[in-house]
Parts: C-alpha cells; sequence; structure tokens
C-alpha cells in the first residue's frame, strides 16, 4: 500500500506540474499583453483590451494547435464535417464564431481519430497475441519482453522441470491475464472514444442546416450538446478509471497505477432557452472545448502508454544482442588484421579489391561504352581499314571480265563479242574450250590455249575469295556494336539488380497510402471493413442496442477516415477525387440506409482505380 501511495503521488506531482506548466503559459502571456496595453492611449476601454487580450490569447493557442496538429498528422485534414455543401461559400463566415465552430469540429474529430489510431495500434498487437497458442503466449512472456522478463521466465521453466509442470502453467496463466487485461482496457477505451466520436458526428449532422440558416441560436445549443457529450465521456472513463482501481487491489499485470481521474470542465450555468449568447460567452465555450481536448489527449496518453505494445528494440532484443555480439567479434576480428595492429592485411585486401573493381569498370563499363560510342558516332567518319575494300574486288571483277573472259572468248570464237555480256556466258565459252585443250594437256599447255585458261579460272577463284572476304567484313563491321554490347552485359545485369534491390526497399511500405500491390490490398481491405461494421451498425439498430450501435457507427467512421486518406493522394493523381470523396461522405451520413451504403461500396470497389485489384490479379 505504501508502494502504491508513493507511485500515485509522484503521477499526482507529474500532473500537477504539467497543470502549473500550461497555467504559467497562460498567466505570462496575458501579462506581457496587459504590459503592452498599459503604453496604449487611455481611451481603449476595458472591454476592447479584455476582447483583444482574448483574441490574442485566442491567436497563441490557435499558433499551438497547429503546430501540434503539424507534429501529430501531416498528411492532411481529417474526414470532413456532415455540414451541407455550401456552408462554407460566404465570404461573411471567415473571422466569424460559426466559422471558429467549425475549426473546434475539426480539431475534435481530428483529436479522436488520432487517439483511436493509436489505441486501435496497440489493440491489434494484442489481439494478434490472444489468438495465439498458449506456446507462443509463452514465448512472448520469456523472449519478447526484455533481458528481465527472460531471465524471469527461464528461472520459472527450470523451476518446473522439478515442480511436475506446475510453473509451466503459471507462466500460462500469467500470460493469458498479462494479454487479456491489455486487449480490455483498450477494447474499453477505443469504445468510449468511438461512442463519443459518434455523438459528436450525429449532433454535426442533426444541426448542420441551422448552423448555416440560423447560426445565432442554433450556435449555444450546439455547444451545450458538446459539453453534455463530453460528460459522457467523462462517466465511460471514469467507469474505467475505477474498475481498473479495483483490479490494481488484486493481480495485476501493469505497472505503477492511473493517473488523477479524468474530469472535465464544465459550462457555467447559461440561459440556454430563450437568449442569446454573447461573443465573449461563445469563445470562452471554444476555449473550454479546447481545455477539456487538451486534458483528454493527456489523460490517455498515460493510459495507452501502461497498455501500449512493447517498443521494437524490446520484442526484438535477442536478434539485436546477437548483432551486437557479432558486431563486436567482426570489429575484433577487423582490428586483429589492421594496421593498429601492426598488420598490413586489410590495406592488402582494400588495394586488391580496388584493383579488381577498377578493373571490372574499366573491361566491362567504360571501354564497351566508348565502343557503343565510336560505334554510334563515328562509323560513317572513321571507319578503319578493312581486310578486303571494295575497290580491289570490282578491280579484279573487271580485269577477269574485259582482259581474260571477253578477250579469251572473241579469240576462241573469232568474231566480236557485245561487251554487256554476262559473264555466265562468257565462262561456258570458256569451259568448253577448256575441256577441248584437256583431250591433249601437254601438247596444248606449250602451244595451246590451256596455260590461259587456267590462268582465268584462277583469276575467278581468287575473285570468288575476295568477295567472300568483303561480305564477312562487312558482317564483322556490322556487329561491332553487338560485340561491345555482349561486353557490357555483366555491368548491365548488376546494375539491373542494385536498381530492383533499391526499388523493392523504396516500396516495401504495404500501408494503405503506400504504392504497389500490397498497399493496394490494404486498401480493399478498409472497404471490407467499413462495410463489416455498417453492416453490424445496422444489426445493433434493429435489436435496440443503442450503445453498441452509437460505438460501431463511431467505428465506421474511424474506418472511413483511414480510408479517405488512404485515397486522397491517389484519387487526385487519376482525377477521382472528387467523386470518391463524396462517396467516402455520404457512407458517413447517419441517415442513409445501410442497403444505399452496401451499394456505395460495391461501386467504389468496381470503379476507382486506386481500389481496383493490381493488374497483374485482375
Amino acid at each position: 500500500m505504501e508502494v502504491a501511495t508513493v507511485e500515485n503521488n509522484n503521477e499526482s506531482k507529474d500532473h500537477s506540474n504539467n497543470n502549473n506548466n500550461r497555467t504559467l503559459f497562460s498567466f505570462y502571456s496575458n501579462y506581457i499583453w496587459n504590459r503592452v496595453l498599459a503604453f496604449l492611449p487611455s481611451s481603449s476601454s476595458s472591454s476592447s483590451s479584455s476582447s483583444s487580450a482574448s483574441n490574442v490569447f485566442a491567436k497563441i493557442s490557435n499558433l499551438y494547435r497547429q503546430s501540434a496538429r503539424v507534429g501529430s498528422r501531416t498528411h492532411g485534414a481529417c474526414l470532413p464535417l456532415p455540414l451541407p455543401s455550401n456552408s462554407f461559400d460566404s465570404a461573411s463566415l471567415v473571422m466569424s464564431d460559426t466559422s471558429r465552430v467549425y475549426e473546434v469540429l475539426e480539431d475534435i474529430l481530428e483529436h479522436i481519430f488520432l487517439s483511436l489510431r493509436n489505441v486501435q495500434k496497440n489493440l491489434q498487437f494484442w489481439q494478434s497475441r490472444a489468438e495465439g497458442s498458449n506456446a507462443r503466449k509463452m514465448y512472448f512472456m520469456i523472449f519478447e519482453r526484455g533481458p528481465l522478463a527472460f531471465i524471469d521466465g527461464a528461472v520459472q521453466l527450470i523451476r518446473g522441470c522439478a515442480d511436475e509442470g506446475s510453473s509451466m502453467q503459471h507462466l500460462c496463466h500469467s500470460a493469458s491475464s498479462h494479454i487479456s487485461e491489455r486487449v480490455a482496457v483498450l477494447s474499453s477505451l477505443r469504445c468510449a472514444l468511438a461512442t463519443f466520436l459518434a455523438q459528436i458526428y450525429m449532433e454535426v449532422d442533426r444541426f448542420g442546416e441551422d448552423l448555416v440558416k440560423d447560426p445565432e441560436n442554433s450556435l449555444p445549443l450546439l455547444l451545450v450538446t458538446i459539453n453534455d457529450i463530453f460528460s459522457n465521456l467523462e462517466a465511460s472513463i471514469g467507469h474505467l478509471h475505477a474498475m481498473r482501481q479495483v483490479t490494481m487491489n488484486s493481480d495485476s499485470s501493469v505497472e505503477g497505477s492511473y493517473s488523477l481521474p479524468l474530469l472535465f470542465e464544465k459550462l457555467p450555468g447559461v440561459n440556454q432557452e430563450g437568449s442569446q449568447w454573447t461573443d465573449c460567452e461563445v469563445r470562452d465555450a471554444i476555449n473550454l472545448i479546447y481545455k477539456n481536448l487538451l486534458k483528454l489527449d493527456s489523460y490517455l496518453s498515460v493510459i495507452v502508454a501502461k497498455h501500449r505494445k512493447p517498443r521494437k528494440i524490446t520484442l526484438h532484443w535477442i536478434r539485436y544482442t546477437c548483432g551486437a555480439v557479432g558486431l563486436s567479434v567482426c570489429s575484433m576480428w577487423v582490428l586483429r588484421h589492421s594496421s593498429l595492429m601492426g598488420s598490413s592485411d586489410i590495406d592488402k585486401w582494400i588495394g586488391d579489391a580496388r584493383d579488381s573493381t577498377v578493373s571490372f569498370f574499366n573491361d566491362h563499363v567504360e571501354q564497351p561504352l566508348l565502343s557503343i560510342r565510336d560505334e554510334l558516332f563515328e562509323t560513317f567518319r572513321k571507319r578503319h581499314k578493312g581486310v578486303m575494300e571494295p575497290e580491289e574486288v570490282l578491280l579484279t571483277s573487271n580485269s577477269l571480265h574485259r582482259s581474260m573472259l571477253l578477250a579469251f572468248s572473241e579469240q576462241t570464237k573469232g568474231q566480236k563479242i557485245p561487251e554487256n555480256a554476262s559473264e555466265q556466258e562468257l565462262l561456258e565459252i570458256v569451259m568448253s574450250r577448256y575441256e577441248k585443250e584437256l583431250m591433249h594437256p601437254i601438247q596444248n599447255l606449250l602451244s595451246g590455249e590451256l596455260a590461259r585458261a587456267l590462268l582465268i579460272q584462277v583469276q575467278k577463284l581468287k575473285l570468288d575469295i575476295e568477295t567472300a572476304m568483303l561480305e564477312l567484313d562487312q558482317i564483322l563491321k556490322a556487329n561491332e556494336i553487338n560485340f561491345a554490347i555482349l561486353a557490357a552485359l555483366p555491368a548491365f545485369f548488376l546494375s539491373l539488380i542494385l536498381l530492383m534491390l533499391v526499388r523493392t526497399w523504396f516500396r516495401r511500405d504495404t500501408r494503405a497510402e503506400g504504392r504497389g500491390r500490397m498497399a493496394r490490398v490494404q486498401r480493399r481491405l478498409l472497404i471490407v471493413e467499413v462495410e463489416k461494421r455498417i453492416v453490424q451498425y445496422q444489426t445493433y439498430v434493429d435489436q435496440g442496442q443503442e450503445k453498441d450501435a452509437q460505438c460501431m457507427f463511431g467505428l465506421v467512421l474511424y474506418s472511413l477516415d483511414r480510408l479517405y486518406h488512404a485515397v486522397e493522394r491517389h484519387a487526385k493523381a487519376t482525377g477521382e477525387w472528387q467523386c470518391l470523396r463524396q462517396d467516402i461522405i455520404d457512407l458517413g451520413k447517419p441517415d442513409l440506409k445501410t442497403t444505399y451504403k452496401l451499394v456505395v461500396t460495391s461501386r467504389m470497389e468496381r470503379l476507382y482505380d486506386c481500389l481496383l485489384p493490381s493488374p497483374n490479379r485482375r
């Protein structure tokens, strides 16, 4: 009891310190402003000075809220309010109290969505552990809660070997209670926040037309209603706080005790029936709402921190420990072979690696690329002399045709043969004479035309060889670029593999806001989640379970907010954002029938590009 009292005192001190810091900030800001007003002319009335001071303080608080919003949620506004489409068209609302109320309502939704996101993220972790087997729960209790829990669990397991498994049962029971307690608390928090969200959203939807047509009368009623909803949230969380205090008296796995109960500030008693509120009363009510939001955020941060999932370094502390040990061993090995210990091994290895890299770069990157460049840009300007030139082949062909075939045929036939006679015809005359000469080879070799016919055939063979060499040279020259590309293929494939690794690294984000197949799957699962919760909400309504229905409607809004942010960037890129945004807003309207909402979700899955399956799985 003494330990619990000390812990309560410590947490109450921390809470009071936070309140003191806020009080000091408010005090000094008002003090500085009052000092500034002291130098102004005395004609300024007290009412104008107080209103100016309140305006400055409002601006300061607005800047604080904007900075907090940027730090907490950087990807845009939350799910739009269920207001008429012409509610923001009037220029008179820019600086009016109505526009301030709109900002307050948006801030309320944004705070609740962020809180629900934090609670849901931790709740999903504990629910996944609760669905596991007893062995998986025991593994979590021993190996995923840090070194101290590992030692404690190992000691219990060793004792269990001698106690016939009693420690095993105790450890399993402890794991189940450890997980179930956190699931229960976070589920209750989620239900309370979802109910609060649903009530705010329904009231805004109910006051929507009146806020535009008659803001002077509807604004006070809406602010009073919001104050009552805060009181309902205080009662819901107060019940959870009381149950937690009862649990603290028994065995609990949550370290420390809760902070002070959540107590919201209430609006002072005003005439809500006939009289209108002054601007000062409206601003005071708005500032009161922001104070209550700060109290809620502060309280939830403490509660969720006590029931949050273990940090990543705690979950994987064994891997990190092994990695640290391995890194230490590698460091010692490197140190042993370094110049610090008088060894030149590392310098030698670095030199060999550098030479190998330079050689690979020259052989498979630089030289092939230079060769390709020369082949592409200098082929027709700086061609090296080939093995056989076309002029040589043409000279041999003309010599064979004029000096040998044509002259031999005219001498053999004894008549003039046209110059345009084909080479085939002339070769037939030569071969016919050659066959006759072969009948008396020795005689004709000395005094006949046999030697001349043989020389003509040798010249013809030379021409055929030169023609073949010219064609081969042309083939080689035409494939020079292919050979250069083949030499660059190893570097190309290596670059392609590195590019794929980098692409995989950047596209490994599997969140619904990301790109790729897994992100598309997550977005489609969000639609499935919306459909299930809409049907469950209608089931609760039909059964008359009002509280459960409000809680489920709040979870529907939370899922729609996640879907809203998941598709916004992709739908804007494809030009589908206006229609898709309106469909998401329609799904959040309380008065629309469930059948129509299910038709909308079915259309969204089939029509919009950012919600379709990936192309390779259609």
